[in-house]
């Protein structure tokens, strides 16, 4: 099977993670993609690093990998007129080109959306920002913990009731984000291929992070209210929530009709909670929310999870595990969905990734290498797209391309 995008070329002059996750998923469906490092190389480089595994086995940034997979690296320094005018000359021989440089910056080295657009109009341009293009905020520097968490409204909604904004892991509202550009990517260039035209795709944390929460914000257009958190019963009822079992594994519900109560009832042994009058509508349940979450911590401490799975999965509820990491990466159904897949690295052998998050039935769609070293394929992509060898050596020996060592 060929690959989706194997005749598009791809420049990402970009860091961190949302845009370059684009990338990667481009790279996956079989796109060269060229990514535009400065020469101390990406922010994201060494963030997360994996510390020493217990049987001493070597170890490499893995996050980094996640994200830059299959593609190949050129360091150029953008600050260095010479070096923005390499990038531009490049812009003009590719399909696409991603970016998540502040708009200001992007205008400095000539890479904004209307200097490369104007001069090559076949340029799909994507774009991700933390809060548009448009507006004061456009140049205000973003992070998913800001911009898609906290000012999209997302950490005034989850954890308890009168507690502060939770803490939310690295790259949550990137991930996201990428997905949205990758979608406008690819319909951009559907359109190209009708028409022969590009054009500009952007996203941002803040739009992104709002679209997360949609089902709060739509009702919030209307009526201008905050919803009230959810705690543990609230607001939609204690078959809704979660309990801990007796070897401290949590089971999460999310079980609404009746019929739903009166199987689960009947599953845990409890038929006489079904019958009472407190508990006999979702309302009653609702309004008595506080007194049937405390029955049922009780009931779920008195046996472990392996005894509460059979129970539950008779009754016919809807209901889950809550996963630790190890759990995950060990579920025989993420398995049979192929969610993970073996990447090869010269300093850590052979170690697993993430596969792409959706698949095709007739298209091919796989990790097809390592991320790149800094700048590790400077020469060759220059050479590639018709950069004369003089010039080159010319570049490096002022060292506007080609990596070194951040101070």
């Amino acid at each position: 099977m060929r690959g989706v995008l194997d005749d598009i070329t791809v420049l990402e002059v970009a860091n961190w993670v949302a845009a370059p996750s684009c990338g990667a998923l481009l790279a996956d469906m079989g796109a060269n993609v060229i990514k535009v490092e400065p020469p101390t190389g990406d922010s994201m480089r060494g963030r997360l690093r994996q510390a020493a595994v217990p049987d001493g086995s070597p170890t490499t940034d893995h996050p980094f990998h996640l994200d830059n997979r299959g593609k190949r690296s050129i360091a150029v320094d953008l600050t260095d007129p010479r070096g923005a005018a390499v990038v531009r000359e490049l812009a003009g021989r590719v399909d696409v080109f991603l970016t998540n440089l502040l708009p200001g910056r992007l205008a400095r080295y000539g890479l904004a959306p209307d200097q490369l657009r104007s001069a090559h109009p076949g340029l799909v341009y994507g774009l991700v920002t933390g809060y548009g293009s448009q507006g004061d905020d456009a140049d205000r520097v973003a992070f998913d913990l800001t911009a898609f968490f906290a000012r999209a409204g997302i950490m005034s909604l989850v954890g308890e009731p009168d507690e502060p904004p939770p803490a939310f892991r690295p790259g949550q509202g990137d991930h996201p984000t990428g997905l949205a550009l990758l979608a406008g990517v690819l319909a951009a260039l559907r359109v190209r291929d009708r028409t022969g035209r590009g054009q500009l795709v952007e996203t941002a944390l803040l739009r992104v992070g709002a679209w997360t929460i949609a089902c709060d914000v739509a009702p919030a257009l209307v009526d201008g209210r905050q919803p009230t958190k959810r705690g543990r019963h609230e607001p939609i009822g204690p078959m809704n929530t979660r309990y801990r079992c007796a070897d401290g594994a949590w089971v999460n519900l999310s079980a609404f009709d009746q019929g739903a109560w009166d199987r689960f009832c009947e599953a845990i042994g409890r038929p006489d909670l079904a019958a009472d009058d407190r508990f006999a509508t979702p309302v009653d349940r609702f309004r008595n929310g506080e007194v049937i979450t405390a029955i049922l911590d009780e009931e779920f401490a008195r046996r472990p999870l392996s005894e509460w799975t059979p129970r539950l999965d008779a009754s016919g509820i809807i209901w889950a595990a809550v996963a630790e990491l190890p759990d995950l990466v060990a579920d025989p159904q993420a398995r049979a969905m192929g969610m993970f897949v073996p990447v090869e690295d010269p300093v850590a052998g052979t170690f697993e990734t993430l596969a792409a998050p959706f698949t095709l039935s007739d298209s091919r769609i796989e990790v097809r290498g390592r991320g790149p070293d800094t700048g590790e394929h400077t020469d060759e992509v220059l050479a590639e797209l018709g950069v004369p060898g003089a010039r080159i050596a010319e570049l490096r020996a002022a060292g506007v391309i080609g990596p070194r060592q951040a101070p």
